[in-house]
């Protein structure tokens, strides 16, 4: 039986730039960097050092050549956090494309984009 989501497989066209949006604009942290030397590279990224789901970035064009019957759209990520209002703000002021605060039937949300126009979605949750 499946118990949790363990990892999320993001498939990206620069690794670097992803990297440094997930880290230095969401505060993400490096869990763990793999290369098999044949360009084969992967990044694992989560929101801190407990975090039961991570994030891992793929090369794009590399996957897309190893595995062509893979789809390599971007998921659909829905993050949760308590200090809503204040996240949205400080995403703003790091001049991420950040939405418009939507009140849905389950709470406030807002999305926001990364560098390569990836739309992911934030919902206040509290703990």
């Amino acid at each position: 039986m499946i118990n949790k989501l363990g990892q999320v497989m993001l498939y990206v066209n620069n690794q670097d730039v992803a990297v440094q949006f997930w880290t230095e604009k969401l505060g993400f942290i490096v869990v763990s960097e793999e290369d098999n030397g044949q360009g084969m590279r992967w990044i694992e990224l989560a929101p801190n050092a407990d975090a039961e789901t991570s994030i891992v970035l793929h090369n794009k064009e590399f996957i897309a050549k190893m595995s062509p019957e893979l789809h390599l759209g971007t998921p659909s990520l829905l993050f949760f956090t308590d200090q809503f209002k204040n996240l949205h703000r400080d995403l703003t002021n790091k001049e991420i494309k950040v939405g418009d605060i939507v009140t849905m039937p389950t709470g406030r949300v807002f999305n926001f984009a990364d560098d390569e126009e990836n739309y992911f979605a934030i919902m206040e949750k509290n703990n």
